[in-house]
């Protein structure tokens, strides 16, 4: 007998290359897939006590961005389409590893999208904001990463805030772009951040604070370091009802 349909879900998009028409390889040797393996595993421990909330891997037709055809992002429009005919409009939560994140981000004005979570995102200066308005987005950055560009989420995440969106930019120390170091610490933050967006659990109080910000403030204001980040319990949400694997 076929599965109820979720009442929440959580999309999964791992990273990818600049360029690349091929398929992405398959299993093991889909190196930006298996980035993102135990980070979905520990959203899904986090889910775990509902069992309304789906968590599900979007898989890309190409393995590359591939310019203006912007393929992953039509692989995931794609994946959200087929989830509002099963589901109707239910709340989605996008949680993307740097191409991903890309895709994620572009995808943000899809109406089932309420939150983005971008771990180590991809985010060329150029990027559009506008579908970000109304959106929780919460963007991760190891300070050390030479792939993608803190600085250049830093900025996106002020563009996204004079656009309307609920922002902020938690930079990990001591890390790298392919979360190899501080591992523990994306998985636990990345399954904090999902249930809190999910409206199942609250948020990191500083994160809380930071989606309070006039959409004017200053790119720095909106930054939090990991280590300062008081993961403590603040006033209930409301309910949203290795390197060199490619970016």
């Amino acid at each position: 007998m076929a599965g109820r349909p979720p009442s929440a879900a959580v999309l999964v998009l791992h990273g990818g290359y600049g360029t690349g028409m091929a398929a992405p390889a398959p299993g093991a040797l889909n190196l930006p897939g298996l980035r993102m393996l135990p980070v979905s595993r520990a959203v899904a421990r986090a889910v775990r006590g509902d069992p309304g909330v789906r968590v599900q891997r979007v898989r890309y037709t190409h393995r590359g961005w591939n310019g203006s055809r912007e393929d992953p992002l039509h692989d995931a429009l794609r994946v959200l389409d087929a989830l509002r005919r099963e589901a109707g409009d239910i709340p989605v939560v996008l949680l993307g590893h740097s191409m991903g994140a890309r895709a994620a981000l572009h995808a943000a004005g899809h109406p089932l999208v309420r939150s983005v979570v971008g771990l180590a995102p991809w985010c060329p200066p150029g990027d559009p904001v506008t579908q970000l308005a109304g959106r929780d987005v919460v963007l991760l950055h190891s300070t050390r990463d030479r792939v993608t560009s803190p600085l250049a989420s830093q900025s996106l995440t002020a563009r996204a805030r004079r656009a309307g969106a609920r922002t902020c930019l938690v930079t990990i120390p001591g890390s790298d772009h392919a979360m190899i170091r501080r591992a523990p610490a994306w998985h636990h933050l990345a399954g904090l951040l999902v249930t809190g967006l999910l409206g199942l659990a609250p948020v990191p109080k500083r994160v809380e604070a930071a989606f309070g910000l006039p959409r004017g403030a200053a790119a720095s204001e909106g930054t939090l370091s990991l280590d300062g980040l008081d993961a403590g319990r603040p006033a209930p949400r409301r309910c949203g009802a290795v390197r060199g694997g490619g970016r």
